[in-house]
């Protein structure tokens, strides 16, 4: 499968407010369906104050009015189901917003209050409870506490936040919060959504004593340090597999872990066959451009997925990191890398997600007014760092000057930068070389393989700087050059190139297909 991730704020705006919503992405289906893509990850689109974007969720069983509503929803199921294509919901289990109706009873409730017991409210350390409850730090910077003001008025106990402090930690040991997220899948379910992909699905356990982590422990999100108390509990697998039971009762659904977890045999024990059906493995996203590195995140993926029995999951990009133009260098050298490791990416087997705009060669290299900042990141790293903003711009659909028909009105929800408009859907339309049309044929042509669950792949003859593999199921061998000299092609004919080449040699940052 090919899977779309639309990030909804920016794919297209219906109603000319400025922000992305359902219908406009309902109004764009047939750009997906010209991608040849087998269905959407959709980004949240629950009831949320919109602190984290959507990752903070008031009302897990509605949609956000600025979205649209559930019934908006239902007819984006019914348009996608009628076009062939599945649609994946985002979940965010981990935390609510601090809007949700659960935490705000527990902050008026009071300390010892049963409504506390939902989350990880703490008295604090230190002279009259002043310092947080322990060490460990937020992953958008600073802290992961919050201290509260009591119903008195004077200053109270701390709560836990792993993200930004309108985002509250839920207590997963606490009888009613399984029970709510099940009444919450069932209801989605039952509108005829797809399947889930779990937000920070590795996140979800705490250790009940909370202790401090040690001053020498790595701090990351990704897990490399299996001191780090936040991640990958055990716990964490009891909650999977009540989810896998309520999927269990809606055949053909799915769910997708988002599992920041680097061994493989950690990875893999989310894969077991009454938890996760599949997780996204990061190694080809945060792969540099050469070929050592490109072939190791390849293995690392391919042995989790043998050790679990899963398939493979694989992407460049999300809504979380720098999109892979500039990641891989900007300009013509990034996008040449990016269509390159586009061929890559498609030759695997397994599921494959594209991020929205990947398929336009969108960079991320552009600046956005520090006042038009909106990612948590920004304020809680105390600026600096700018966050995550600027692989979230919306996506340009035609015209020569901002919005690009993203929109009825030029004041987006982030800025759209000038000099776009080569990158328009309209302006690759009618363009053969363009990026775009690299996406639709490799799709088309990857559908055309045979459908093998978890098939693997052959490496062949590896020479400086060049990588290339052949697929245990496909008639095709994919060969990149990472090198900065041309290289000569073994036999075979030419089925698709990601660029321009040069007679029977492999340019650099260029990758092509070969038929057996």
């Amino acid at each position: 499968m090919v899977l779309y991730q639309i990030y909804p704020r920016s794919f297209a705006d219906s109603d000319g407010d400025g922000t992305g919503d359902l219908q406009g992405v309902i109004d764009r289906v047939g750009h997906l369906e010209s991608l040849g893509v087998d269905g959407v990850w959709l980004s949240p689109i629950m009831r949320s104050p919109g602190v984290d974007h959507g990752y903070d969720v008031s009302d897990p069983r509605d949609v956000d009015p600025l979205f649209g509503d559930v019934g908006t929803l239902g007819r984006l199921v019914e348009r996608l189901h009628a076009a062939g294509m599945v649609l994946i919901m985002d979940l965010v289990p981990n935390h609510t917003s601090a809007e949700h109706p659960w935490f705000a009873g527990a902050v008026a409730a009071g300390p010892g209050s049963p409504e506390r017991a939902r989350y990880f409210f703490r008295d604090g350390r230190g002279e009259d409870g002043a310092e947080p409850p322990n060490n460990w730090p937020s992953v958008f910077g600073g802290p992961a506490w919050t201290r509260v003001t009591e119903p008195d008025g004077t200053p109270g106990q701390w709560y836990l936040h792993l993200f930004a402090p309108g985002q509250p930690d839920l207590d997963w040991s606490h009888p009613d919060v399984a029970d709510d997220l099940e009444h919450t899948l069932r209801f989605w379910l039952d509108l005829g959504v797809d399947g889930f992909r779990i937000d920070v699905a590795h996140g979800l356990a705490k250790p009940a004593d909370l202790a401090d982590l040690p001053d020498d422990v790595e701090i990351a999100q990704l897990v490399v340090d299996t001191r780090d108390a936040r991640w990958d509990r055990p716990g964490v697998h009891d909650i999977h597999r009540r989810i896998r039971r309520v999927l269990d009762t809606y055949p053909g659904t799915a769910a997708f872990g988002e599992v920041w977890v680097g061994p493989v045999d950690r990875f893999a024990r989310y894969l077991r066959p009454d938890e996760l059906h599949f997780a996204f493995h990061f190694a080809l996203t945060g792969a540099p451009f050469d070929a050592a590195s490109i072939r190791e995140a390849v293995d690392s993926t391919l042995e989790a997925a043998r050790v679990s029995g899963a398939a493979p999951t694989w992407a460049l990009s999300n809504h979380d990191v720098v999109r892979e133009v500039t990641r891989y260098g900007n300009g013509a050298h990034g996008t040449a890398r990016a269509r390159a490791m586009l061929l890559v990416e498609l030759a695997l087997p397994g599921i494959t997600f594209v991020y929205n705009g990947a398929e336009l060669g969108l960079p991320s290299d552009f600046s956005i007014p520090h006042d038009r900042l909106t990612d948590p990141t920004w304020e809680r790293t105390g600026h600096a760092e700018t966050g995550r903003d600027h692989c979230r711009v919306p996506i340009p659909w035609d015209g020569d000057r901002p919005p690009y028909g993203f929109s009825d009105t030029a004041h987006t929800w982030l800025p759209m930068p000038a000099g776009w408009e080569t990158l328009t859907v309209a302006a690759q339309e009618t363009d053969p070389d363009s990026t775009l049309a690299l996406y639709r044929e490799a799709v088309r042509i990857r559908h055309s393989w045979p459908s093998t669950r978890s098939p693997g792949i052959v490496w062949g003859e590896q020479l400086d700087g060049c990588l290339s593999f052949w697929r245990e199921d496909g008639p095709v061998l994919c060969m990149i050059n990472t090198s900065r000299r041309p290289v000569s092609l073994p036999d075979g004919d030419v089925v698709l190139a990601s660029g321009p080449l040069d007679g029977r040699t492999l340019p650099p940052d260029t990758a092509v297909w070969l038929q057996r």
